[in-house]
């Protein structure tokens, strides 16, 4: 019975955990404000090869979901596809940033998305338990887009199959989140113009998961680059923008490098249709998305619509 009586006058025990629980304060009021909120994540840049990051984003995303977040991942796959099309003789060619899609590199481009990067991904997510399923844009009528077509020296240029989305259908994708899974989904998009329903376009995916942050009224939108954000005055600086606005964003973007471009233009597209915040955020980092999502500073530039009021958007 005597080791039950507390002592007194004596300082309790560090316990060297601490600080861990403090993390843990910190995440509580970013834990309640998304949860039960849709973040579509877009997958790129190194985290795509890098064997340790791709464990490390497969681990963030599943820990959105078990905190009650509903993550969607939305995925391209530029690297494994110009190593593909090298290991079968076909050029790779890229025109305004865009690449040439060749009906023969449109099939390389759906069996490299569908059939290894998504595989890969799925599995990844799945060692956690059965949360993930793959799907592309095809799949129920998800995305269906027209030909886009390049504008080079201010001329129109037909680069292949590429396409431009003109329709979400979010029915699947909602199913699929509404059961508690994962939705992994490769952007290639079916063909709104063939009579026989059996063409499909190759999607750039930043222009993809913004649409789709859009159709399904995401709370965030979430893209991995390979670089720490938007930077104010690249290359004289290399200090980060914390945080703009839609329309600061829209006089920023004809400075902007061509790789940028599509990202930024994808989280203009969904701040001003009904989706809060969009982030560009380093895929470098280890748990880039968790640091972003749930602690006070963040690590990327978040864009927010004009009317955006709210303090602590962080």
């Amino acid at each position: 019975m005597s080791d039950a009586v507390p002592r007194t006058g004596v300082p309790p025990r560090k316990h060297t955990a601490l600080p861990k629980a403090r993390t843990l304060i910190e995440a509580l009021p970013w834990l309640t404000r998304h949860h039960g909120k849709t973040v579509v994540i877009k997958f790129g840049g190194n985290a795509m090869v890098d064997e340790e990051l791709k464990r490390a984003f497969a681990q963030d995303v599943v820990f959105l979901r078990h905190a009650g977040l509903h993550p969607v991942v939305v995925h391209g796959g530029g690297p494994q596809i110009s190593a593909q099309l090298d290991r079968l003789g076909l050029e790779s060619e890229f025109r305004a940033g865009l690449r040439v899609t060749t009906p023969e590199a449109m099939d390389v481009v759906r069996m490299v998305l569908a059939g290894q990067v998504q595989r890969e991904l799925v599995g990844l997510l799945n060692e956690h338990g059965p949360l993930a399923v793959g799907m592309t844009g095809e799949d129920a009528q998800l995305m269906t887009a027209t030909k886009h077509y390049a504008a080079i020296d201010g001329e129109r240029v037909d680069i292949g199959r590429v396409g431009e989305i003109t329709e979400i259908d979010t029915g699947a994708v909602q199913a699929l989140l509404d059961d508690g899974r994962i939705p992994v989904i490769s952007s290639i998009a079916r063909s709104g113009d063939d009579g026989d329903g059996t063409g499909v376009f190759n999607v750039n995916a930043d222009t993809a998961a913004a649409a789709l942050a859009a159709a399904l009224g995401a709370e965030t939108l979430m893209v991995l680059t390979d670089v720490e954000g938007l930077y104010e005055d690249w290359p004289h600086s290399d200090e980060v923008i914390s945080r703009l606005t839609a329309t600061e964003l829209e006089k920023l973007l004809p400075e902007l490098a061509s790789g940028m471009v599509p990202k930024m233009r994808g989280c203009l597209h969904a701040v001003r249709n009904g989706v809060h915040t969009a982030r560009v955020i380093d895929g470098r980092v280890q748990h880039a998305i968790l640091l972003e999502i749930f602690t006070d500073e963040g690590i990327g530039t978040m864009v927010v619509p004009d009317a955006d009021t709210i303090e602590g958007t962080r």
